[in-house]
């Protein structure tokens, strides 16, 4: 009996460890429009484990974030990351905005992002295009909730899915 236990322990063993080794990789964007200052802000956190890996593994940058080690380059990376990975559009056209900065909670990073001088009453549509982390993890979501003019829309994009619309 006691040998018949060992054997199932060993057989259930490995199929445990791949449980708890398999990691969840998610990101969560929030866009809001800001009346007070007439311009699409733009919340999104990532893990910090995450981006720590994707600066090593594109830009060869140990930037250590959250640390007291933290590169001074950091945030030159981040935002040359976001610029080619995370792009809005209004009313089918790319616009620029600007990286405020970040801030870290937890094990979050909380990263700050502005589209200055948007007139609302000209817009209608704004789309995200969120590929942040897609080209490190193939099973990376990225969740992105828009909430502009009393209208809410989410979506959950992935690596072959990276846009989203709302039309107002």
């Amino acid at each position: 009996m006691a040998f018949t236990r060992k054997i199932l322990f060993l057989l259930v063993l490995p199929l445990l460890s791949f449980a708890v080794a398999h990691k969840f990789y998610v990101s969560v964007t929030n866009v809001n429009y800001s009346e007070k200052d007439e311009a699409i802000q733009i919340t999104s956190r990532v893990f910090i484990d995450d981006f720590d890996q994707l600066l090593l593994a594109r830009y060869d940058l140990d930037a250590e974030l959250a640390s007291e080690q933290e590169s001074p380059k950091a945030d030159t990376y981040i935002e040359k990351y976001l610029r080619s990975k995370f792009l809005v559009s209004i009313n089918g056209q790319p616009v620029s905005y600007d990286y405020i900065g970040k801030q870290y909670d937890a094990d979050v990073v909380v990263l700050y992002i502005e589209v200055p001088k948007i007139d609302l009453s000209k817009t209608t549509s704004i789309e995200i295009e969120n590929e942040i982390l897609t080209d490190l993890y193939d099973e990376q979501q990225n969740v992105v909730h828009i909430k502009v003019k009393n209208k809410k829309k989410s979506f959950v994009l992935v690596k072959s899915h990276t846009k989203g619309m709302l039309n107002l």
